[in-house]
């Protein structure tokens, strides 16, 4: 299991995705989960995933394979004149991955399976980011849907939610995030530190700011702890629960049922 976001706000995009990968308890590793590309001055590309990491990486190695190869130029990751159009040959490069994997073609809800977050910008265009599914289609962010995440989102989701602000600085975006990680590492031994951060600026199209945040990394250990520590002074400052004498619960200042 893996857990994987981007974010859009009116700044860029922040993407985030944890490293650990596992075959059981006693067979751990770190692989990366975010791929890049760029032009500088014309695109850039982010990709994360989650799934099967056999059929994620090659379907990444695919894309970067026919970007090296000039005879299958006019279908690479780098030629597509809009994200759209990149989202859709990500997309049929997956189905293509998962379809060859087995003899008799692996359906996409098997073990042969992966999902993707594609973001970035391409000039011409604005910044998009897209959820790619294995059967190869994909939907796109927008403003009710400012953020996707990919493998175990659960426990992260409910900190977006309630934080998120698309005016959101990028800085914030990051900060946001770890807590989100952090609880989500914190609640499932399947995923884990280090943690890969890319940052895009809106109409950059150039690579931003990116950061590994391992276990050792000082803010990292700030975010986490300052988070529990907060967590449990707002518990403490939340009205006691109380039962009175005539057994019908009340806090301060109104009896329930009132």
């Amino acid at each position: 299991m893996t857990y994987c976001v981007g974010i859009q706000v009116d700044r860029g995009i922040v993407f985030m995705s944890d490293t650990r990968t596992n075959a059981g308890v006693d067979n751990i590793s770190v692989v990366s989960k975010m791929k890049t590309w760029e032009v500088p001055g014309e695109r850039f590309l982010c990709l994360l995933s989650a799934g099967n990491l056999a059929t994620t990486q090659a379907t990444i190695a695919l894309l970067d394979h026919r970007y090296a190869a000039p005879a299958t130029r006019e279908s690479d990751i780098l030629s597509q004149p809009t994200m759209f159009q990149t989202a859709k040959l990500v997309g049929e490069t997956l189905r293509e991955v998962i379809a060859s994997t087995a003899a008799t073609g692996q359906s996409a809800d098997g073990m042969f399976s992966g999902t993707f977050i594609l973001g970035g910008q391409i000039r011409g265009g604005q910044p998009r980011l897209f959820t790619i599914y294995p059967e190869g289609n994909f939907i796109e962010a927008g403003l009710d849907n400012p953020f996707f995440q990919i493998g175990e989102h659960k426990y992260g989701r409910p900190i977006i939610i309630r934080t998120y602000d698309r005016a959101m600085s990028l800085e914030d975006c990051a900060k946001l995030l770890l807590v989100s990680f952090d609880s989500t590492i914190r609640s499932n031994l399947s995923v884990g530190l280090p943690i890969d951060m890319q940052f895009y600026e809106t109409d950059s199209f150039a690579a931003g700011y990116r950061h590994r945040f391992d276990a050792r990394d000082p803010y990292y250990q700030t975010i986490s702890e300052g988070w529990s520590d907060a967590l449990k002074v707002a518990f403490d400052h939340l009205p006691p629960f109380e039962i009175a004498k005539d057994n019908i619960m009340s806090y301060p200042g109104r009896r329930l049922g009132e």
